[in-house]
């Protein structure tokens, strides 16, 4: 996939010409990646692990009135501490209701530390300044895997006045260096696996037999297996058998050249085309013109005559109608690819806008070869 940009007058004009006369510009040869690059291993992912906790020591930026479940919390925390309070009492301008994220690796072990995200849940203006207190963090499970606690690293703020409020990226969001400490593992035997799965990030038969061939290749045995179109299986060698760490480092080294569907992806938003390498044209004729109306209201004021009626100064409409249409000739285009069509038509001086209109309407005429996706 390549973004397109538009390049200088001297290569617009040797683009037309090669565009006009039907020449396709060679394609450039694929690069190649490595598995590891494309795929991702079974037994490696991470896990999220998610808190809910108070965020302390805030300077009048906490919570507001209105935030019961801080006051709740907060209420809660105290009394398991052995401290009786009146929650109608309870202020919480300095404390914030906050939810804590992590990913825990499947290496992970007990006594490991992990990164924390802490987002506001509460009507906080800020948590500059503030400190997590222990906020226990839970897998899918329900259960607790890590501990969460320490001051937070903000990387914005907010200052407001009586007319006027600054403010520098999001206030409310911070992290927590190493701010976990992971309690338990999640039990996994990683080196008791007597097969390894590839999960493929292309959906692609031919990517997909492309990582077989090259790993029955590389090993000199019929190791590896398709399931379906982005999963492959790989059964380990009797001499990595309790030891797969040199072989899946073998494994995603391997060098292929990915392949994947013609695709064309179009965002409206911004007017930018993305174009797939392997899109191709049919034979047909394209035109694409503006037509421009444009509206102008121009009242006049009539003063009457002398001795006549009415006496008073009168307002005339006059309403002035500009209609006009480009002409824009057919241009015959065979077996090109489609970032000739575009760097051809940018030489004519159509807009981004023009491209997506074109791109829709080759594909609804059966003479673009891709998929046209539009986010």
């Amino acid at each position: 996939m390549s973004f397109l940009t538009i390049p200088s007058r001297a290569a617009l004009l040797a683009m037309t010409l090669s565009l006009l006369i039907g020449v396709a510009l060679p394609d450039r040869a694929q690069a190649m990646v490595r598995i590891k690059d494309i795929a991702t291993f079974s037994g490696t992912r991470s896990n999220q692990l998610v808190g809910y906790g108070l965020v302390v020591g805030l300077s009048g930026t906490g919570d507001r009135r209105g935030a019961e479940f801080t006051i709740q919390s907060m209420s809660n925390m105290l009394e398991r501490m052995g401290v009786r309070v009146d929650r109608a009492k309870l202020r919480v301008r300095n404390v914030a209701a906050v939810m804590v994220t992590a990913q825990m690796p499947v290496s992970a072990r007990a006594g490991s530390s992990l990164d924390v995200s802490v987002a506001s849940v509460g009507d906080a203006s800020s948590l500059l300044g503030g400190v997590l207190l222990m906020t226990p963090m839970r897998g899918v499970d329900g259960e607790i895997y890590a501990l969460a606690q320490g001051p937070l690293i903000i990387g914005g703020f907010s200052v407001a006045g009586d007319a006027a409020q600054v403010q520098v990226n999001i206030p409310t969001v911070g992290l927590i260096p190493n701010g976990a400490t992971v309690e338990r593992s999640v039990p996994f035997a990683f080196n008791q696996q007597e097969n390894v799965v590839l999960h493929l990030q292309t959906n692609d038969f031919s990517t997909a037999m492309q990582v077989v061939n090259k790993i029955n290749r590389n090993f000199g045995s019929s190791l590896a297996r398709a399931k379906d179109i982005s999963t492959v299986e790989v059964s380990v060698p009797d001499l990595y058998q309790g030891n797969l760490v040199p072989f899946i480092a073998a494994l995603e080294n391997l060098p292929i050249t990915p392949d994947d569907r013609a695709r064309v992806v179009v965002d409206e938003k911004t007017g930018t085309v993305v174009v797939g390498q392997n899109v191709r044209l049919s034979k047909v004729a394209v035109t694409h013109g503006h037509l421009h109306i444009v509206v102008l209201e121009r009242p006049e004021v009539v003063m009457p005559l002398p001795f006549t009626l009415p006496e008073e100064p009168v307002v005339v409409p006059r309403t002035e109608v500009v209609i006009r249409e480009e002409d824009h000739r057919l241009t015959l285009l065979e077996g090109a690819t489609l970032q000739d069509l575009i760097h051809g038509l940018n030489a004519l001086g159509a807009t981004p806008r023009d491209l997506i209109s074109i791109l829709r309407t080759l594909k609804a005429a059966g003479a673009l070869h891709a998929d046209v996706e539009v986010i």
